[in-house]
């Protein structure tokens, strides 16, 4: 009893009907280390040749190391129960100590694929020599073919497998099979497989696979990103009507964002008060009513985070009570789960808000519609000063009747668009967009639009395009057209070569105020908002397909009423589209219907 004795075994006992020894496999030892002098390897169990002193197959340790081809910083020398998971796949590795969180490891050298273990032996704490010998406690050493065996050591209901008791697993082995039958597992075939929403990449998941039930999609992580391996491509089919949100009146914008943790919000830019506007909370596969907000002809939300702290800005196009105008910078309160009011901001008949940052700098623009009966006025650019907790004004920016900022980078450029409506006498003007350099935006192209409502950046591949939505064409010097509404609208496409965009396609349109750009599976659309022809306020909105060297091509016909807004979202139940009216309290959330 005073002296160490070799436990040892042919492995012909354990292998009977072949071998081989398996290609997938995992380890599980349940032991009790008391001490290690230091810069001693102590061997837990070796498989040798009997003709050789290599070792096939070893598992050994030092005070902070434990080596199977790799090696891992575990303390296992605290005189403590410790069951260890070591599952083994051809170039991946995974050690579990105590159903913690897994080690992974992907070598460049995998397991053999057929090891040959005839005329082999287990040794049990030692490598067939004095040296190395295991001097601690031994409960369980058990070899599991097949694919990783975790989850079935590390259930709910024993999480924590570190005492004397042999997990049930263990006790179900597979019978003794007939003469010439192979041995079948029932976990032959696991597989690690994440479900559920989008998990991050890392060179911690290296190897590791996800898979997507919504899309129906398997993604192997490559330590970095998401690779599809297997992607069942949807393609809209049509859109069918889903939701009508009664909202507190008219509605001239919207914006659907998510809260981390908290949930899917849609805030709707109403246009009377009271009673303000709203925002709304998807739920149970619903908008609901979440909170009201006090507004003045609110006319656009914009939702933006710096660092952790979440902010919702609306743009008033009216004065208050008191004949003060300003927009206000609400902050989002994890203790009330409310957005409370956090910096008022002094601004001329607001449209819209852009936020953006620019070398890790936070910045957000207003753009100033008129004061009075002036629409040629300054708009507004404020960065955020970190130590006031404040955005302070940076530059101004001439605009004329302005309704829409668009930011966007390409490459390590910066730029903002935006988009003029009215100079006070004719609607044909430039808009125009703007780059950044030397720590302000400077002027980098002019285009003329009609009575321009919003500019949309979107990419197609390597291509990049900007849309912008042409509402009226007004000349108080010019003859009346028969139409003022019915306009073309313009998508332009970035000529890398010459520096600028260049006009790619035109379109029909009827007094645009919105583009929307989406996709589904492979395929890209942009819907656009049509809000009056000249005649009624009841137009159809378009839905575009992209189609290659034919561009743009009309894809679905969508009856509106005075069509503001649209806005693309998607949750686990699949993709919508929502669009507010500015002629009726009611918006539509309508489904994309895929195949």
């Amino acid at each position: 009893a005073s002296r160490p004795r070799a436990l040892c075994f042919p492995a012909s006992r354990l292998f009977i009907h072949c071998d081989r020894f398996p290609e997938e496999f995992s380890i599980i030892i349940t032991l009790r280390v008391l001490s290690v002098p230091a810069k001693r390897n102590e061997y837990v169990f070796t498989l040798m040749a009997e003709e050789s002193p290599s070792v096939l197959v070893g598992l050994r340790y030092a005070p902070n190391k434990l080596h199977f081809l790799f090696w891992s910083q575990e303390p296992l020398s605290d005189s403590q129960w410790h069951t260890l998971v070591l599952a083994v796949s051809g170039q991946s590795f995974s050690l579990t100590v105590d159903c913690g969180i897994p080690k992974d490891v992907l070598v460049e050298t995998p397991f053999p694929a057929s090891l040959s273990v005839k005329r082999a032996s287990f040794y049990l704490g030692n490598r067939r020599r004095r040296k190395g010998v295991f001097t601690g406690l031994l409960r369980q050493l058990v070899l599991l073919p097949g694919a990783d065996a975790t989850p079935r050591i590390c259930t709910p209901m024993n999480f924590k497998v570190v005492t004397l008791s042999v997990p049930s697993v263990l006790q179900d082995l597979p019978a003794k099979p007939a003469s010439n039958e192979v041995l079948k597992y029932p976990y032959e075939t696991d597989t690690k497989v994440t479900l559920g929403s989008r998990p991050p990449c890392t060179m911690q998941e290296k190897a590791q696979f996800w898979f997507n039930a919504s899309r129906r999609g398997l993604y192997l992580c490559n330590g970095s990103a998401w690779i599809s391996m297997m992607e069942v491509k949807q393609r809209l089919d049509y859109v069918e009507e889903y939701q009508n949100l009664v909202t507190n009146s008219e509605t001239m914008g919207v914006e659907v964002f998510t809260i981390p943790k908290v949930g899917l919000f849609a805030a709707t830019a109403n246009r009377y008060t009271p009673p303000g506007s709203a925002i709304y909370k998807w739920t149970d596969g619903k908008f609901v009513p979440y909170q009201n907000i006090p507004t003045y002809q609110a006319q656009s939300w914009k939702y933006f985070t710096i660092g952790k702290k979440i902010f919702l800005a609306v743009a008033n196009f009216e004065q208050n009570d008191r004949g003060q105008e300003f927009s206000v910078i609400y902050k989002w309160s994890r203790r009330k789960e409310k957005f409370v009011p956090y910096q008022r901001i002094t601004t001329h008949s607001a449209r819209d808000w852009e936020a953006f940052v620019i070398e890790g700098e936070a910045f957000l623009a207003v753009v100033n519609h008129r004061e009075g009966n002036n629409h040629n006025i300054d708009s507004v650019i404020y960065r955020w000063n970190p130590r006031t907790g404040l955005f302070e004004t940076n530059q101004t920016i001439p605009t004329s009747g302005a309704y829409d900022w668009e930011f966007f980078t390409i490459g390590p450029y910066s730029f903002l668009a935006v988009a003029n409506t009215f100079n006070g006498t004719s609607t044909k003007i430039y808009s125009h967009i703007y780059i950044w350099l030397s720590g302000s935006f400077q002027l980098f192209q002019s285009i003329l639009t009609f009575g321009a409502a919003d500019w949309e950046v979107f990419r197609i591949g390597d291509r990049v395009f900007l849309a912008g939505a042409n509402s009226h064409s007004y000349d108080s010097g010019m003859p009346a057209p028969s139409n003022f509404y019915a306009i073309n609208s313009s998508i332009y496409e970035l000529n890398v070569t010459a520096q600028m965009f260049v006009k790619f396609q035109d379109l029909l349109t009827y007094s645009a105020l919105d583009w929307e750009f989406f996709s589904v599976g492979d395929d890209s659309f942009l819907v656009v908002a049509n809000s009056f022809d000249g005649f009624t306020f009841s137009v159809n909105s378009i839905i575009y397909r992209w189609q290659g060297y034919e561009g743009f091509v009309a894809a679905h016909h969508l009856p509106t009423v005075g069509c503001r807004d649209w806005e693309a979202f998607h949750t686990a139940e699949g993709s919508y589209l929502l669009y507010t009216s500015a002629k009726e309290p009611l918006s539509k959330v309508l489904k994309l219907k895929t195949t």
